[in-house]
């Protein structure tokens, strides 16, 4: 691979201009797989592993990174061999090949992140990194307070114990309320499990956040572009990871 300026690297990513890039290598404030950069580095931009005052940049412009909304009934595959409606019905041609972050069932709703950035995607769906994951759950009211209290402290499933990491009551209406759970478990199904075994079947369930990437008013079907600072942010949310030999991506 072809190896380039730092400086024109960073610009070309969007850090700034290329002056602008220059002062923050001499004041110290980038680093290049780990070690302090300085004026006159080259890099090869595909391969580099670069800091911005602590923030990682990709500069790496064949590397994706979306979020979808994904409509219920449909399934979270690039493909389905039985002729459902996948995810990639909905991204049209983007130039290159991507990847779904786990799954969600085809009756859930919301959020997932799509991606050609293997090693991340292979971190944010790895148990070891526990990413958390935040939903919304329509559930048949009214809901006992013992119900988020057993959520909590932990279910008995067939497979093992599972729990949320948090639960909150945002809204209950006549004969239905809405709570949100935040977890980290990757099982499937997990969330569905969860309240049928303790006596409310789901009626709808939709994911608004994996870690800090949120839903926001990204309406059902479409999909948009992870900015600079999601991007960063979500290497910073699987840095922790880094340091378990068992999260590491097979080589």
């Amino acid at each position: 691979m072809s190896e380039e300026r730092l400086q024109k690297v960073l610009a070309a990513a969007g850090v700034g201009s290329r002056r602008a890039c220059e002062d923050l290598i001499d004041r110290r404030r980038v680093t290049v797989d780990g070690k302090v950069a300085k004026l006159g580095d080259k890099v090869d931009a595909e391969t580099a592993v670069i800091h911005v005052d602590g923030q990682r940049v990709v500069t790496d412009t064949n590397l994706v990174y979306l979020a979808i909304n994904k409509p219920r009934g449909v399934v979270s595959t690039m493909a389905d061999e039985r002729g459902r409606e996948a995810i990639a019905d909905y991204i049209g041609d983007l130039g290159v090949r991507v990847y779904h972050v786990g799954r969600l069932d085809a009756d859930t709703e919301g959020l997932m992140l799509l991606t050609n950035d293997g090693s991340l995607a292979h971190k944010l769906t790895h148990p070891s990194y526990e990413v958390p994951k935040t939903y919304l759950v329509e559930v048949p009211g009214p809901l006992p307070r013992a119900v988020g209290r057993a959520l909590l402290s932990g279910v008995e499933l067939d497979d093992g114990p599972a729990r949320v990491d948090a639960f909150k009551l945002v809204q209950a209406i006549d004969k239905s309320a809405l709570v949100e759970v935040v977890l980290h478990e990757g099982r499937n199904r997990i969330v569905r499990r969860l309240f049928d075994e303790l006596g409310f079947p789901v009626q709808r369930l939709v994911r608004t956040s994996i870690g800090p990437i949120k839903l926001g008013d990204l309406k059902a079907g479409r999909h948009r572009r992870l900015n600079p600072g999601e991007i960063a942010a979500l290497f910073k949310l699987v840095e922790r990871g880094d340091k378990d030999p068992a999260a590491r991506p097979p080589q």
